[in-house]
């Protein structure tokens, strides 16, 4: 039986011998391209000889030989650029979400790594970098180790390096959230201030046409976020059912260089729902359908020149409405989260989590129920078969007191 192959990547035995005054020492190394080479180190002495050696045997480990169109020395402004061609050609990922990773990348990360090449980009230093990040905010970090992540696998997938540094480095620790839902009493004030605005002279511009009131509602009647909102077409309603039902299948986007566009699936796959409406929900929704075209797709927000409304324009307004009458901090989410509470506190997290469209209820409780530090007032009932004896009442005697 033959010696078996040299592993590539490995090297032989090491030999060492005495040139004049120096060591020399030595090895053949089975590079990635599957060729032995021979790899020589000179020193003062053979110990000093084989350190480095094997030091010279360490970096050329790092994927000696690839003919791909990136390398260890690969400069990573090159690798982002690859990056998004790949995102581009898989397709997997909605235009939006592309956009999203583009932005993170070149605003979050590359001003970081633009001078270095995928060689130099060590677990140590990837790490540093995100700790810093999250010295600014845990989004910012976690943004960022989402697309540096992503284009070192894609380098790893060319065999420009070894392995991804992104997934061993010190695990981000998010700050525990303070979920905060409007009550009762701040929604009617809101409903107020919208409708007063729709109908007074407190901002300048086109007189306002019901819209915002109507979005206000059926954000609190369906839980769902805002580009779904102002997705919805008559299609996707039925108000004269029993009962009526709204059906969440697509959001709002703007693509990059395209204008304002609906998109046929919402966020995720499990948003994708059918809900039943509150009736004030269905009232507002009746409203809208009498006012906009009688086409299947006509949406039921739009604009003036009938094309859809942005998500951004709906938050300025409903920010420059609210702020102007000295409420602050009210956004689309508020609404969810004010949802998903009121739900829960009636009839439980799971049915909560159904009703937001989330696979899992973790996100749920987590991100969109207020904690109440009441416990289940049950229990004070099943309490009382601890309540002690009551003396028996002394009988009346028919005695009426002067």
């Amino acid at each position: 039986m033959g010696r078996p192959r040299t592993p590539i990547g490995t090297f032989g035995a090491i030999t060492a011998r005495r040139v004049g005054e120096r060591w020399v020492a030595s090895t053949r190394h089975r590079d990635w391209d599957g060729k032995l080479r021979r790899v020589e180190a000179t020193a003062d002495t053979r110990q000093a000889a084989e350190r480095e050696l094997k030091q010279r045997l360490s970096s050329r480990s790092e994927f000696v030989g690839n003919t791909g169109p990136v390398s260890a020395d690969t400069p990573f402004e090159r690798l982002v650029e690859l990056w998004l061609d790949d995102l581009e050609l898989e397709g997997k990922i909605a235009a939006s979400t592309r956009e999203l990773y583009e932005r993170d990348m070149r605003t979050l990360v590359l001003p970081s790594f633009v001078n270095l090449t995928l060689r130099e980009i060590s677990v140590s230093r990837v790490d540093r970098f995100l700790k810093a990040q999250a010295k600014i905010s845990y989004s910012r970090a976690k943004h960022s180790k989402v697309v540096l992540g992503l284009a070192l696998g894609l380098a790893v997938r060319y065999d420009a390096i070894p392995r991804n540094p992104v997934p061993v480095t010190s695990r981000l620790r998010r700050p525990k959230p303070v979920v905060k839902a409007l009550s009762f009493e701040e929604i009617q004030h809101i409903r107020a201030v919208v409708a007063d605005w729709r109908t007074g002279d407190s901002l300048p511009g086109p007189r306002p046409d019901g819209q915002l009131g109507a979005i206000i509602e059926v954000m609190l009647g369906t839980s769902a976020r805002i580009g779904e909102v102002l997705a919805l077409r008559r299609c996707d309603v039925n108000v004269a059912g029993s009962p009526p039902t709204a059906r969440i299948c697509g959001t709002i986007i703007k693509p990059k260089g395209k204008p304002v566009q609906r998109q046929d699936h919402p966020k995720t796959e499990a948003s994708k729902r059918r809900v039943a409406l509150p009736s004030f929900a269905a009232e507002a929704i009746r409203k809208r359908l009498a006012v906009i075209a009688p086409g299947e797709e006509e949406l039921l927000f739009q604009t003036r020149n009938g094309t859809p409304l942005t998500t951004n324009n709906v938050r300025r307004q409903l920010r420059a409405v609210l702020g102007a009458a000295g409420i602050e901090g009210v956004t689309p989410y508020a609404f969810r989260r004010t949802v998903a509470t009121t739900i829960d506190r009636e009839a439980g997290v799971d049915l909560a989590s159904a009703m937001l469209g989330h696979s899992s209820r973790s996100i749920t409780e987590e991100h969109y129920i207020e904690k109440s530090d009441l416990v289940d007032p049950r229990t004070a009932q099943v309490l009382e078969a601890l309540a002690p004896e009551r003396a028996a009442e002394p009988p009346s005697t028919g005695e009426v007191a002067a």
